[in-house]
C-alpha cells in the first residue's frame, strides 16, 4: 500500500508552528496528513537539520512547505530523500552558498528593517554570547501581522520567537530547488519581506508555477483557503 503524501509545513522568523494553523485545520478537514515541526532559529544549518530529520522520520512522500525563513530551510532540508515538492509561501529561495542577508541586500529594505530590536542572547558554556532579533512588539502588528485580527497580532507580538543574528549571514550549503520541482506564493503586500525578493528566487527557482497573493506576511491568516489551494494543487501535479 503506498502511503499518502504528509505535507510538512515550515514556520519563519519571530513566530512558530501555531502560525499555520489556518491552514492546518483546512487541509485536516479535507483528510490530508499534515505535520508542523518546531523551527529553533538558532542556525540556518542546525535548523536545516533538525527538519531534514523530522522529514527524514516521515514514512512515505513529503511534501515540504516553508513560510519566510521557513523557506531558507526548507531549501536546505528539502534534499531528504523523501521529498517530493517544495512550496515557498512569502519565502527565501536561497542559492547555493547564499545568505539571507545577501538575498535581501540586492533589494530595497522592508519596513521590518527599521522595527528589529536587538538583545543578547544566551551563550552555551565556552562559547561567546550572540544576538537575538526580534521585532519591536510596539509595531509588530502593524509590520509583521499586517491584515490580522488586531487581538491576534497583539498575542502574536508578544509571544514571537526571536531569530539569532548569525542565521542572516550564514550560507545555504546547498539549494534543493534544483533537484525537486517547486512553487511559489508571493505576498505582494509584504511589509517584512520586500515581495521582489520573493519573485527574484522564485524565478532564479524557476519554480513550476507561482501565485500572487495581494496579501500581508501572514498570508496563511490572511488567506488561508488560497494558501491550501497551492499546497494540494502541487500535490494533484504530483500525483
Amino acid at each position: 500500500m503506498t502511503l499518502a503524501p504528509t505535507i510538512v509545513l515550515v514556520h519563519g522568523a519571530f513566530a512558530d508552528a501555531s502560525s499555520w494553523h489556518p491552514v492546518i485545520e483546512r487541509l485536516l478537514a479535507d483528510g490530508h496528513r499534515v505535520a508542523a515541526p518546531p523551527v529553533a532559529g538558532r542556525s540556518l544549518t542546525a535548523d536545516a537539520d533538525a527538519v531534514r530529520g523530522f522529514v527524514e522520520r516521515i514514512d512515505g512522500p513529503v511534501l515540504l512547505a516553508g513560510h519566510s525563513y521557513g523557506g531558507a530551510v526548507i531549501t536546505v532540508a528539502g534534499t531528504a530523500d523523501n521529498v517530493i515538492g517544495l512550496v515557498y509561501v512569502s519565502g527565501y529561495a536561497l542559492e547555493e552558498g547564499e545568505s539571507l542577508g545577501q538575498l535581501q541586500g540586492g533589494f530595497p529594505d522592508s519596513a521590518l528593517a527599521a522595527h528589529l530590536l536587538y538583545t543578547p542572547a544566551p551563550a552555551e558554556p565556552g562559547t561567546e554570547p550572540g544576538t537575538d532579533v526580534w521585532v519591536d512588539p510596539a509595531t509588530f502588528p502593524e509590520i509583521f501581522a499586517a491584515g490580522v485580527d488586531p487581538r491576534t497580532a497583539q498575542a502574536l507580538a508578544v509571544s514571537q520567537r526571536p531569530l539569532s543574528a548569525a542565521a542572516f549571514g550564514e550560507p545555504a550549503t546547498v539549494a534543493a530547488w534544483k533537484t525537486r520541482p517547486g512553487w511559489g506564493i508571493v505576498s505582494a503586500a509584504d511589509h517584512t519581506i520586500n515581495p521582489e525578493v520573493e519573485r527574484f528566487g522564485y524565478r532564479r527557482a524557476a519554480l513550476r508555477s507561482v501565485v500572487e497573493i495581494d496579501a500581508p506576511h501572514l498570508v496563511m491568516h490572511t488567506h488561508p483557503a488560497e494558501v491550501a489551494a497551492v499546497l494540494t494543487g502541487a500535490l494533484a501535479e504530483l500525483s
